[in-house]
């Protein structure tokens, strides 16, 4: 069943930067872009490593690991090392609060 959780508070995550949450252990990266809030998941698909520390720019993420990135909104693998997209998770911002639709 899909349902909306409450994650955190908008002013909780900065500007180009990301925080990382969890939910029925499930590990999850909530982003603050300039696009808006996204959430992917928060482990590198190459070798399950933490995104929490990697940098954002713009609605890119770049895993601390060993450098791959991915498209924060759409969760595409953008260059090597990695090549299976991260999972998202679709996002909801309402009353300074951002819900996340867990799946």
């Amino acid at each position: 069943m899909n349902q909306w959780i409450d994650a955190c508070a908008t002013d909780e995550v900065d500007e180009e930067d990301l925080i990382a949450w969890e939910h029925e252990g499930r590990k999850i990266a909530i982003y603050n872009t300039e696009k808006g809030f996204f959430a992917t998941d928060l482990m590198c698909t190459h070798e399950e490593q933490s995104l929490e520390d990697g940098l954002v720019i713009d609605c890119v993420i770049e895993c601390p690991l060993h450098g791959g990135r991915f498209d924060i909104c759409s969760g595409k693998a953008l260059s090597a090392p990695v090549y299976e997209d991260l999972k998202t998770y679709p996002v909801d911002v309402r009353d300074g609060r951002v819900f996340v639709q867990v799946q």
